[in-house]
């Protein structure tokens, strides 16, 4: 199992992102939550991992903090939830939001999630009912410093945003619409796909 990864951020192609360690690259997929606190390319960043093995691939899946990791381990334990859901679920809500939509037994912002439904929801909700009590507060997100960018850099941070939607599992049409109602010159896709989330959810 591999459980950290300390090295250089090589390249940022949301949600992917590729880790260079002593030139070797892992590439690893995270969760939007994750992106949003990353360095720019080129600067150092430490990764807590999770290894998912399969019969046709070996998938890695990368988390800015330990706890985001434990959330993520908790929700491929329910029944019906594999990776690429329980990343959806954590790209749209931070921890402390999904803790207290199951504190809450809400399901209003669940179901906005690309392959939840009113019943998923509130199955999930239930089965994680009281595995958080003892979790402590997240700290509050890193600001992120928004570089100014050119034309080209501004379109392909749009694409990238668009491209991250979609593979959380929303339509090709809904991701257009969504990042192309927060589009502003000079935000980072980041920046983009954080607000396009928090628009859908």
């Amino acid at each position: 199992m591999i459980g950290r990864l300390r090295g250089t951020l090589a390249e940022k192609q949301p949600p992917h992102v590729i880790v260079d360690v002593n030139g070797l690259g892992y590439e690893l997929e995270v969760p939007m939550t994750t992106l949003y606190r990353l360095p720019s390319v080129g600067e150092p960043l430490t990764l807590h991992t999770h290894l998912v093995v399969r019969e046709d691939a070996h998938l890695l899946y990368g988390f800015f903090e330990k706890r985001e990791r434990e959330l993520f381990r908790e929700l491929i334990r329910l029944s019906g939830v594999g990776p690429k859901l329980a990343l959806a679920l954590m790209s749209g809500l931070d921890v402390d939001e999904l803790v207290r939509c199951v504190q809450a037994q809400d399901t209003s912002a669940l179901v906005k999630v690309p392959g939840v439904g009113k019943k998923t929801a509130e199955r999930l909700l239930l089965e994680l009912k009281g595995r958080f009590k003892a979790w402590e507060a997240v700290p509050g997100m890193t600001a992120l410093v928004v570089e100014p960018r050119g034309a080209d850099a501004v379109s392909s941070a749009e694409n990238d945003a668009v491209s991250a939607l979609i593979s959380l599992g929303y339509k090709p049409q809904e991701a257009s619409r969504a990042v192309a109602a927060v589009k502003v010159d000079g935000l980072s896709s980041e920046d983009m796909i954080r607000r396009a989330l928090k628009g859908m959810i």
